[in-house]
């Protein structure tokens, strides 16, 4: 692996914000090129979908960088913890959610952006605070976790596997 003249002098908040989105981006790429059904075919015993990680991923986004440090976010149409934050409900769309993504990673990043590192928040659902710092590689965790789980079902669905786009496209049987 090699590092980047831009890499090795990153700070510590841009290296975090980098990895990050990094996995963010692969959640996306996973989406692209399937039709509707596809990205709401239960993939797993338990109904697990493409664009119900995607919901589930932008509602803790939400949750981690914006409500634990007291930002401003949207009111959700669902409740996450009763875990309705991973099934899609008949009348939400494709585009809906992936909107709902865009916008909770916008709101988290203004998060990140404003508040050094060290800022301390409560999440609401916790009886301490947490620092930014913490928030964000917990949250390269979650996300990557949850893009693991994508790339296997993405691949159950038509083969395509991976952690990024590849340059050039893999042609499929």
């Amino acid at each position: 692996m090699t590092t980047s003249a831009a890499g090795r002098s990153a700070g510590e908040k841009d290296i975090l914000r980098s990895s990050l989105d990094r996995h963010r981006d692969a959640v996306i790429w996973k989406l692209e090129g399937l039709d509707d059904e596809q990205l709401r075919r239960p993939m797993t015993p338990t109904g697990t979908t493409l664009l119900g990680l995607v919901k589930h991923l932008a509602s803790v986004e939400y949750g981690w960088f914006v409500e634990t440090f007291g930002g401003e976010g949207e009111t959700l149409w669902f409740d996450p913890y009763k875990n309705e934050d991973m099934r899609i409900a008949p009348g939400e769309t494709t585009e809906q959610i992936v909107a709902f993504y865009g916008r909770a990673r916008a709101a988290a990043d203004r998060m990140i952006t404003e508040l050094p590192l060290a800022a301390q928040g409560r999440p609401a659902w916790r009886d301490h605070s947490v620092p930014l710092r913490w928030v964000l590689v917990h949250m390269i965790e979650e996300t990557a976790r949850h893009a693991g789980h994508m790339d296997i079902l993405r691949e159950l669905i038509d083969g395509a596997t991976g952690d990024h786009r590849p340059a050039t496209p893999v042609p499929r049987n």
